[in-house]
């Protein structure tokens, strides 16, 4: 089962990302943009998400998403920690959240470093 320290582990590993407790939470920020969340006593992050593409994971897999009622204007979507399937996919939700906030620098960066 995948944990809020899982996060925490993830989204520190990734460049330039800082974690900052905001509205009594950790929250994770990369370059100063929020990209992640730790909310509900960390059982569940909230992460940047397209509102198309969240829509499709909340309808696919209600067990697992889930859109809290104040952030339903803004392209975020929560992820229940327990019902991850692993760590690989705890990252790829994190990294994609992270390439959502991130400037350009960075994102170039780090397609640099993946080509060789």
């Amino acid at each position: 089962m995948t944990t809020s320290d899982d996060v925490r582990a993830i989204a520190l590993s990734l460049p330039e990302t800082t974690e900052k407790i905001a509205w009594s939470m950790p929250t994770f920020r990369v370059a100063g943009k929020m990209f992640a969340t730790l909310p509900e006593n960390e059982t569940s992050m909230a992460v940047r998400c397209p509102k198309e593409e969240r829509d499709e994971l909340v309808l696919a897999e209600p067990e697992k998403f889930w859109i809290a009622s104040h952030e339903a204007s803004f392209a975020w979507v929560r992820v229940r920690l327990a019902a991850l399937d692993d760590m690989d996919e705890l990252r790829d939700i994190l990294v994609d959240s992270w390439q959502q906030a991130a400037p350009p620098r960075l994102l170039e960066e780090r397609a640099a470093k993946a080509r060789r």
